[in-house]
């Protein structure tokens, strides 16, 4: 074969190095962990609160918004990891090579989504469940939880690993409260309604919920905004495809940094390479569908069908911590303390873990963008960058709370319109990569090409709505 010239742009970033796709994974369960590690992070407020409050005012005529959610999720993460797996870079560093600052745009919204720190204090809050301590507890929790977690992310030796280590454990736990609510909880009915809300039954609309709030539980069934992007990251960690030659991120206190160049590789598409291709990318969609994809729905369903064996019909429910509190108070009163209990201390661990796993992924993109377009030639590590950012993250969150805000809506406001906006613009960027940068044997085309044509509809309509709902709100208008 004639030699290969990268296809992959260097007018903004250093070109990439031509090098073989290394070998497939002969055992392909020391590989499983980065679609997991996204469905736990992902199983958060939304899982707990949103789709069993959906569940206890329509019962399960929308579950089938979960399963499109999903599915459309799926079909981005794996076109950020075509990208990956076939240059060792990160989504945000290819969308960088097609403008400099677009990893810089994405970095900021997604600290902009994540600044007020509403992930920690639902933990915190579940706490005072157990506790019996009062509200004003909540906030020194939640300060004690952030030290917790940068102390977390920060000291240990491979980060990667100390996170997947936590996901898995809260995966655990939840299925355990799965099985226990299947066995003394779930009611027959429930099962019956699930079985029509994904098919006779299905509604849409479905009043009195308002249109806005469906497309955005459909939007964020799993994950959603900046963490879809960090599937990246935890492939590249974890060592899929082109990655392999990508360091880890080490703690700089006690992990062993390696030097790296700051930008990927890419492999001549001969008859070798396109044969390991064809096994990495057939892995790596079976790994996402099977934990990401699998795990979070089942995960909806299940904890939506506990909300409607429980609190189906119950009036004055809210769509916000008090929703755990009343569910759990019910699980008491109707199945026995002891599963009250167990339902708010795997919740509060489960809150806990996704928290942990937000502060990594923001820090994460925040740390590859910098080092790579902006650091290249600075001695300064990306592990030493990554370790900044865990805390200056868990530091502004603290200040936050020591001053006393109560989820300013400035705050939550931007945190809607960025996450909607950013999925929006970046299924337009994963067209442009992965047919531009690529080569025409693995180009993103045919029916994941129009899956990421429904990703800009959707959310280029879910961005619009939620910015005019959001604005109303804001302004009273």
């Amino acid at each position: 074969m004639a030699e290969f010239t990268p296809t992959v742009p260097a007018r903004v970033l250093p070109p990439v190095t031509v090098r073989d796709l290394p070998e497939p994974p002969r055992s392909t369960w020391r590989f499983i962990g980065p679609g997991l590690v996204g469905a736990g992070v992902g199983l958060a407020s939304g899982e707990f609160i949103l789709w069993p409050y959906i569940a206890s005012q329509v019962g399960l005529v929308f579950i089938w918004g979960a399963a499109i959610g999903i599915i459309t999720q799926w079909f981005l993460n794996m076109e950020i990891e075509r990208y990956t797996l076939a240059t060792g870079e990160t989504a945000l560093t290819g969308f960088s090579r097609m403008w400099k600052h677009w990893g810089l745009v994405f970095v900021l919204m997604t600290l902009g989504s994540n600044l007020w720190p509403g992930w920690v204090t639902t933990s915190a809050t579940m706490v005072t469940y157990l506790t019996g301590a009062g509200e004003g507890a909540v906030r020194w929790i939640a300060i004690g939880m952030l030290l917790l977690i940068a102390f977390g992310l920060t000291l240990a030796p491979v980060i990667y690993i100390a996170l997947e280590r936590v996901i898995f454990a809260k995966v655990a736990l939840v299925a355990i409260l799965i099985v226990v609510a299947i066995v003394v909880a779930i009611t027959a009915d429930s099962w019956v309604q699930l079985g029509r809300g994904l098919t006779v039954g299905a509604q849409f609309p479905v009043p009195p919920l308002d249109f806005a709030v469906l497309m955005g539980a459909i939007a964020y069934a799993g994950a959603g905004g900046g963490q879809n992007l960090c599937q990246s990251n935890w492939i590249r960690d974890k060592g899929f495809g082109m990655g392999l030659y990508v360091p880890r991120l080490v703690s700089p206190v006690t992990g062993q940094e390696e030097a790296a160049a700051s930008t990927g590789f890419q492999f001549a598409p001969t008859k070798e390479n396109l044969a390991r291709w064809r096994q990495w990318w057939r892995f790596a969609n079976l790994e996402q569908a099977w934990t990401f994809g699998l795990v979070t729905f089942v995960t909806i369903a299940l904890m939506s069908m506990l909300a409607y064996s429980t609190v189906f019909g119950q009036p004055g429910l809210e769509n916000s911590i008090e929703f755990l509190r009343v569910e759990g108070q019910v699980l008491q009163e109707t199945v026995g303390t002891w599963f009250g209990v167990l339902f708010w201390v795997i919740g509060a661990l489960a809150l806990f873990a996704a928290a942990m796993g937000i502060v990594d992924y923001t820090s994460r993109l925040a740390s590859d963008t910098l080092k790579t377009v902006y650091l290249s030639k600075s001695s300064v590590s990306v592990n030493k960058v990554y370790f900044f950012t865990v805390w200056a993250i868990a530091l502004i969150g603290i200040g936050i709370l020591l001053l006393g805000f109560d989820q300013p809506l400035i705050l939550l406001v931007f945190s809607a319109c960025f996450a909607a906006v950013m999925m929006f613009v970046y299924s337009i960027l994963l067209i442009v990569l992965n047919r531009r940068a690529l080569p025409d044997a693995i180009k993103v085309r045919s029916y994941r090409l129009g899956a990421l044509i429904w990703s800009v509809a959707f959310f280029g309509t879910l961005t619009v709505l939620v910015v005019i709902q959001q604005a109303q709100t804001l302004f009273g208008g």
